[in-house]
């Protein structure tokens, strides 16, 4: 599901000088400082903290890709799906992201199977895509393709066929009269409520129950800040941490005191500045804007997750061609070099010029493969240079001026590396010059390997609505 924006991360950026993003960045490092021992108010404990400003050695420069279980193959099961894993290693996925799979509720069912986010059981699989050791082995088999599984997990809400609803009513958001109470439209769920201790530990041991059984290796976290406290975060990702070394946390959410609890953030305000500029709505110079506001919100170790789509915007919102037109592959070379973690979604391999149904099934018409050697390409380059690494691991941004309005471009540089991507935006081809402050050299394309540029001295030649990433030798 997704989450409210805070209105503070809403409000556009207006660059008045270094001074204020240093305030800010000074305020926020306050805020995600973490110790050895948190006193937190609200439990009326002491807490060991969690260190995520040194994330797990294998996550430096992967990626993710979103799985939907469900509309993946004509079968939709975890078996089908594992037949797959070999073609998403060639492509180069480092992370396999499972939207829920645990049993749906049926009670106040939505359409004819119901929402992946309406929780019946937190500790058993959707019989539509087969067995605990179905899913046990589907894991082990990716495990073994060095490939880590994250599990989508649901703390904000449950369906109204949850055990919980009977058993202990007072877990859940009521109204005055006593009803148990659900979030906006989405009349499928209950609202569990965090003010009710008790439901922390319970929580806590479902969310534990996945490493014991079957050694799932992190979580993509639901609504990680609606009505959810960030003590509850405090308490449980250390107990949770316990069960395996290297875990990793993503939450779905987009304020910075999320860290370094969390390993990863969304950017959602980052999505929706993209699709603006798609449209025309805004222009590309406000990219340049959101980067600086970034640097000032977040530290230094956040990783922050960057996509084109996902299944919120998918099914909801529009298709790869709706959401960006002819601009697509310019966005996606964005996405997975800008900053941060690049997610691709299922199907955006083959096209996914189509809005996967959300209540029903819906199988991806995999029409051929025609963006895989394009994902495989962008993984294989965020590989292979540390300048695009995540968080404190990659290198440091720099816009560069194009002198063209439809026309980005960027350096991503660390020690004696330098990535440069020129994005042209415009429906007829450009000519660009380059600054001369650029590192000199001979530059590799890295999608057309055998062609070489010197720089600065050499202007660049860029199709309509045509890309170029260039790699200092």
């Amino acid at each position: 599901m997704k989450e409210i924006i805070p209105s503070l991360l809403q409000r556009p950026l207006h660059i008045s000088g270094y001074l204020k993003c240093f305030i800010m960045a000074g305020m926020v490092f306050s805020l995600c400082a973490c110790g050895t021992n948190i006193d937190d108010p609200s439990t009326g404990a002491s807490q060991v903290s969690v260190d995520h400003t040194d994330h797990p050695a294998w996550s430096k420069s992967a990626n993710i890709y979103e799985v939907n279980i469900r509309q993946y193959t004509p079968e939709g099961t975890f078996n089908a799906f594992r037949k797959e894993l070999p073609r998403l290693k060639e492509m180069g996925v480092d992370i396999l992201w499972l939207m829920p799979i645990h049993p749906i509720g049926e009670e106040k069912r939505k359409g004819e199977l119901g929402s992946y986010y309406s929780i019946k059981n937190y500790t058993a699989v959707n019989p539509h895509f087969g067995t605990m050791d179905d899913f046990k082995a589907l894991v082990d088999e990716a495990q073994q393709k060095e490939m880590k599984v994250f599990m989508d997990w649901v703390p904000n809400h449950t369906a109204w066929d949850h055990p919980w609803i009977e058993e202990y009513p007072e877990y859940y958001m009521q109204d005055s009269l006593g009803n148990i109470t659900y979030e906006a439209d989405w009349t499928d769920i209950a609202q569990l409520n965090y003010a009710n201790k008790e439901l922390w530990d319970k929580m806590i041991e479902r969310m534990k129950f996945w490493i014991t059984e079957a050694n799932i290796d992190g979580y993509r976290v639901d609504h990680a800040g609606h009505d959810i406290p960030l003590a509850f975060w405090k308490k449980a990702i250390p107990a949770v941490n316990k069960e395996k070394e290297d875990f990793f946390w993503l939450a779905e959410w987009n304020t910075p005191e999320m860290h370094p609890w969390f390993d990863a953030t969304y950017t959602w305000e980052y999505f929706h500045l993209t699709t603006a500029i798609a449209s025309g709505e805004e222009s590309l110079s406000a990219i340049t804007e959101y980067m600086a506001k970034q640097d000032s919100l977040y530290p230094e170790h956040a990783y922050r997750l960057y996509f084109t789509t996902n299944h919120d915007e998918n099914s909801w919102n529009g298709s790869d061609q709706e959401l960006f037109g002819d601009n697509f592959k310019n966005f996606a070379v964005m996405a997975a070099t800008i900053d941060g973690m690049p997610l691709v979604y299922s199907g955006q391999e083959t096209g996914l010029n189509e809005r996967l149904e959300f209540f029903k099934k819906d199988t991806i018409r995999w029409d051929g493969y025609e963006y895989e050697a394009f994902y495989k390409q962008l993984f294989k380059l965020k590989d292979q240079h540390a300048a695009l690494w995540n968080g404190q691991y990659g290198g440091d941004f720099e816009v560069l001026p194009t002198a063209h309005e439809q026309v980005y471009a960027y350096k991503r540089t660390k020690g004696e590396g330098t990535v440069i991507v020129v994005l042209n935006f415009a429906t007829e081809s450009k000519q660009v010059a380059l600054e001369s402050s650029l590192p000199a050299g001979t530059y590799q394309d890295a999608f057309m390997p055998d062609h070489t540029l010197d720089l600065p001295s050499t202007d660049l030649q860029l199709p309509a609505n045509g890309y170029i990433v260039l790699v200092k030798q």
